[in-house]
């Protein structure tokens, strides 16, 4: 029954978003074990270059997303929509978005800077 105690049902449109920046927000949910967010980018959006310990999934749903991958050899990866983009632990990464655009990012574990807003690198950006 304890369990049952921790359950929570979430509606995206009820919760809060967070303006990351002019071309940046976003929403947040957060368990003990992952993060899903909903990010919101305008055209233009760059999300500078950084890695994390956190695996990150993007689902791109609306837009589409240019990464740069990798830090010394680096290659470039469309992500358009309808298409899903894994980043395993600590590859270095950067996006552009190249049109508006709403993507899911699930992180394992959750991100912590981005809980308590010490994310420089992003709120730096564009």
């Amino acid at each position: 029954m304890a369990d049952q105690a921790k359950v929570r049902h979430y509606k995206w449109e009820a919760l809060p978003r967070e303006r990351v920046t002019d071309k940046l927000e976003r929403r947040i949910i957060n368990g003990d074990r992952m993060m899903l967010t909903h990010v919101y980018l305008k055209k233009g959006c760059v999300v500078p270059m950084h890695q994390h310990e956190n695996e990150q999934l993007t689902y791109v749903l609306e837009g589409s997303l240019r990464f740069t991958i990798g830090g010394d050899s680096q290659r470039e990866i469309m992500v358009r929509t309808g298409e899903v983009l894994h980043l395993p632990s600590n590859v270095p990464h950067a996006a552009v978005a190249e049109e508006d655009t709403l993507d899911v990012d699930i992180f394992t574990p959750p991100r912590q800077d981005w809980l308590d807003k010490t994310d420089d690198y992003l709120r730096r950006g564009s």
